[in-house]
This record gives C-alpha cells, structure tokens and sequence, in this order.
C-alpha cells in the first residue's frame, strides 16, 4: 500500500496533509493555537479596557470643568492680581490640553491595535477549530513522538510570540498616551510683571479695552482714547516706540490684547501666526499653521490680496487666524495650538480676504465665494474654546470681502454682513436671518458700520447708505434711511462718529457727511492713495496712505487738517488704537507710534 508522505513541522493546520499528523502532534498543535486565540483576546481585552478608562478618566476630570477650577476662577474674580492663583490655572489649563492631545493618540494607536489583536484572535481560533473535527485515523508513525516533541517547542514559542505582541501593544498605547502638545518655535519669555492673558468667560468691557478684530472691538474703527500721537518722525526716531521687522507678507491689520499685538503673514506654502510684546515689539513666537485635517491646497489668487488678507481677532484667551486656503486656527497666547479646522477650498476669484469677528461666547466665520447667487456662501459662529460650530446659516450671495460686525440694538444682538445683492442681518443668538435688503452692485469690498443707531453701507463705487436695524423680512423699500452717491469709497471702510459719516476713496477724496441726512458736508482731496480704512481717535480723524503719509484731520464739520508725517513703508492694513498707542503694519516693518511725553500714557 502506498504510504503518505511525510508532514513538514511547519505545515498550517486545516490542510489535508494536516490531517494526518500524530495525535499527539495534533493535540500539541491544537494546544498552542488555543493559547494563542486566548492570547489575543486577552489582548483585544485590555486594549479596551485601557482606552475606555483613558475616555472615562479624561470625561470626569476635564479641569475646565472641575470643582476645583471653578473655585479658582471665584478666587480670581476678588484676587485679581494673585499671579500664584493664576498660575495654578494655566497649569490645569495646560493639562486639559493634555489629556486630550493623549485621548487623541490612543484613539488612533487603539484602534490599529485592537485590529492586529482581532486578527490574531480570528486566524487562531479559526485553524484550531479546524483541528477539532473529527479526522481519519491513520497508523502511528514511527517518529510520531519526536514529531510531537518538535510541535511542543513550537507550541511553546507561539504562546510566547503572543505574549510579545501583548506587551509590545501595551507598551506603544503607553507611549502614545503620554504624548505633549508639540511646542510653538521662538517662544520668548514674558517680561517680568508683564500681564498675562485673562482666566475665564471674557467679557464685554474686556473686548471694548483693547482692540481683539478688525477696526477695534465693534469694527466701526472708532477709539476714545484721547492722548494718541498726532505726529512722528522716522528720521530721528521721534514718537516711534519702537519698530520690528516684518517676517512674512499679509495686508491683515494688527490686533492688540492687554501686552500682546498679534498679525499673521502666509505665502503658497506656509502660514504663520506672529506675537510680540507692545511694551519692545519684541518677538515673542511665531507659529506655523500645518498639518490641518482636511486642508485645501493654496489657491491661485491675485498678488494684491495675497494669501494673509483676514485680519486675525483675540478674545484674551486664544487668538484666531484665517488664511486664504480656508484653515482656520486658535492659538492659546503662549503660541499652542489649541484646535484647526479646514473650510477650503474658498472659491474666490481674487482671494479670501474677510476678517474674523469675535463677540463674547462666539468667533464669526464669513465664507462668501463663488459667482453665482447660488453659490456656497455661508456664516458660521463657533465655539471660541473648542472650535466646534454653535450654528450655520447658508447666504445668497456672491463672494465678498466685507467683514461682518455684531450691534446691540432694541434687545437684540444682529450681526450685519454685506455680499452682493443682499445687505442681511442675522440673530447672534442662534443665525437665523431677520431681515434683508436688495441695495448691494459690485464687488463689495468696504465693511458696514453702526453708530447712532443707524448702520452704514457701501455698494462700491455707487452709493453710501444709512439702514434702521429694526424691520422683519425683505425690508429694501423700508430700510434706507438716506442715499448719497458722491465721493464712494471703493476699497476702504467709512467710520462715524454718530453725527458724522465720513469716507475714503483709493484716490485719496476725503469726505463728511451727515449722519442724520447723508447730506455732504465737505470733501478734501488728500493727493494720495488710500487702501487702509480710516479711523477716529480721541474726536481726530486718521488716514493712512499707501505709500505711508499719515494725515491727522478734525473730526468736524469743517476741515482742518492738524498733522502730515510721513514713514517709509507702504500701508494697506488698518491701523490698530490700544494702551495710548497706534500699531501699523507695513510690508516691511511693524511699528508702534506712542504718544509724546507727559501725554499720559501708560505702558502696557
């Protein structure tokens, strides 16, 4: 009779040839691949229970929500000036950031694990099973017990290659969950006595003391800060503070936060976030906005705009940048970041350039884009803390380069955004739409502006207008309080002081109009190029030009230009007002323009 050829040691069980092993041999086999099926579920077991006690544990002490931070922050409200009680809140600050950034890998380290272990356990217990059927009896052969002796060891090594693994994935679920937050580059130290960023809810007098967006707290370019210098001189240095360099290009206006003023700078391949100390203008870092899920490669866009144009906003806990590929970032004042998202790519034929808005509680993300009125514009507010959308409201418009502005006005919070052909003005509360008027052409480019109870709009190259904020629905033949269609600024953004309304064109024509009437009271033609908005300080009138004239006019019905000093830079950001001082942003340098001496002005 023919015999069967002999079996390889290392033959995988569940074959026929595997069939006619020894019992003894089979039984050695089947042994092993049962311990190594336990071996790996014991493994799935413990990878879950790890990760389940990492989410738990990171659920129940979230220390912003702790007891103990709550007690702390009571403290803080009657010891404002207890530094140690403000360093034990940045350190459970820094330790949520932690833990989360550890929930994160171990979520991502888990589940790889927990498919290797499931396989292991899946093929194990498969080819053991296999070996359980009831097979063919078959003479002993004569080597049959060394062969088993040989399957023994094999079994040995097997059970011991499955605690390996065990051990191995416990080891890297360790590693992962003690994984930092990466660090910001160039951070500088703080100086000594420097104010630090604020604990807790900011509030709405924090956000009217310092200058956290675009245009100042409510976007209508206004400051009452009264000692402002009204001249400088770049050749001796005079009424210059001090000036740093410039270290990536952006036409984003400087935003100032008790002892920090902060910009962002991009090009096609990189895009940064920069802070400095406003007492020395002293760099403190610099942070480079990457590996953001979801993010959109940089647009081809006009060089005018570039890919830095959204000025960024601060509400004293984080600062906010958005960029032209649509990534959006917060990071805390010590240059972390605490979350990104992607809402690229934008679709705009000249580049994003809408400001961020910040409002206590929300940060206002305009994204108009797109040529057609269906296009896919929207307005979202997010949660500034996490990032995480509080409410979205789609928007038929075209794309736009207005920033949006929140007014307070009959009990009701607006935000008021402008996008061709609509003017539209939602709750702040939860995004639904109150009311809309047809009265936009163009590109719109200037931001709209409230004071006196009335708001301001431009339709560019076309019309100034004044708006009641009240009404419900479609309200374009109620709405407009006047209309003048002379000196319209076409770039830049009007500011008003509640009984003037005054404007800049890119050609340099100054005008005054009433506030109450839209008549117009005056026009001076500055003979220089004007891409910056003006602003009003202290009752005077600023207007910055490109090619860095800076004239400083009366603020009243009749014009009377007080001062003209000249930098050389050239402007297109806004200026920025806090602490006594002016911020401008050039292409080259950043400069900090203070007061003369006893003015009384203090540093920050």
């Amino acid at each position: 009779m023919p015999t069967a050829a002999p079996n390889p040691i290392g033959q995988l069980p569940g074959t026929n040839d595997a069939k006619r092993l020894p019992d003894a041999a089979r039984r050695a086999l089947r042994a092993s691949l049962a311990l190594t099926a336990w071996a790996g579920g014991v493994f799935c077991l413990v990878v879950c229970v790890t990760m389940l006690c990492f989410h738990f544990s990171g659920t129940t002490s979230d220390p912003w929500k702790s007891p103990q931070l709550l007690a702390l922050k009571e403290r803080l409200v009657t010891e404002p000036n207890n530094e140690q009680l403000k360093e034990q809140i940045r350190g459970l600050d820094a330790e949520y950031r932690r833990k989360f950034r550890r929930r994160l890998n171990l979520d991502h380290s888990g589940g790889w694990l927990l498919l290797g272990g499931a396989l292991v356990l899946l093929a194990s217990a498969r080819s053991a099973i296999n070996l359980n059927r009831r097979l063919d009896i078959v003479p002993p052969k004569a080597d049959a017990e060394a062969q088993a002796m040989r399957l023994a060891t094999l079994s040995r090594w097997s059970v011991a290659g499955a605690g390996a693994l065990v051990s191995v994935g416990l080891l890297l679920v360790a590693l992962a969950a003690n994984e930092d937050l990466p660090k910001a580059e160039n951070v500088a130290p703080p100086r000594a006595g420097a104010a630090q960023p604020a604990i807790g809810a900011p509030t709405l007098a924090e956000f009217q003391a310092n200058y956290p967006r675009f245009r100042g707290w409510d976007g209508g370019g206004f400051s009452t800060q009264s000692n402002t210098a009204l001249s400088w001189d770049a050749k001796t240095g005079a009424g210059i503070a001090w000036k740093t360099a410039v270290l990536s290009p952006g036409h984003n206006s400087p935003v100032v936060w008790s002892n920090r003023v902060f910009i962002s700078g991009a090009t096609a391949s990189r895009r940064e976030v920069f802070a400095y100390d406003t007492a020395d203008g002293r760099l403190l870092w610099r942070r480079a906005i990457e590996n953001v899920p979801g993010s959109a490669p940089a647009p081809d866009i006009s060089e005018d705009t570039g890919y830095a144009a959204s000025t960024t906003a601060t509400d004293g806990r984080f600062i906010y940048a958005i960029f032209a590929n649509g990534d959006l970032a917060a990071l805390s004042f010590s240059g972390e970041i605490a979350w990104a998202k992607a809402f690229g790519p934008l679709k705009n034929a000249y580049g994003h350039a809408t400001s961020l808005a910040i409002w206590p509680g929300k940060l206002l993300v305009q994204l108009d884009q797109g040529e057609a009125v269906a296009a896919n514009s929207r307005l979202l507010a997010l949660e500034p803390a996490s990032g995480r959308v509080l409410w979205e409201s789609r928007r038929p418009v075209t794309a736009s380069w207005a920033t949006p502005i929140v007014i307070e006005a009959a009990g009701r919070q607006l935000i008021v955004t402008l996008g061709a052909p609509w003017v539209i003005a939602y709750s702040c509360e939860d995004g639904a739409e109150l009311w809309r008027a047809d009265l936009l052409e163009n590109e719109v480019v200037p931001s709209p502006v409230s004071a006196g109870g009335l708001v301001f709009a431009v339709s560019p190259s076309s019309r100034l207008m004044a708006l009641r904020l009240d009404g419900a629905g479609d309200v374009t033949k109620t709405a407009v309080v006047w209309t003048n269609e002379e000196s319209v600024p076409d770039i830049t953004s009007p500011v008003s002081n509640g009984e003037l309304v005054f404007t800049a064109t890119s050609g340099g024509d100054l005008a005054c109009f009433d506030a109450k009437t839209g008549t117009k009271v005056w026009a001076q033609d500055l003979q220089m190029t004007v891409n910056a908005s003006p602003a009003i300080v202290g009752g005077r009138l600023f207007v910055l030009g490109l090619e860095g004239v800076a004239v400083v006019a009366e603020a009243g019905r009749q014009f009377k230009e007080i001062a003209r000093t000249q930098l050389p830079d050239r402007f297109i950001a806004s200026p920025a007002f806090a602490n006594s001082r002016m911020f401008l942003r050039g292409e080259t340098n950043l400069y900090c323009i203070e007061p003369p001496p006893g003015a009384g002005a203090k540093a920050p």
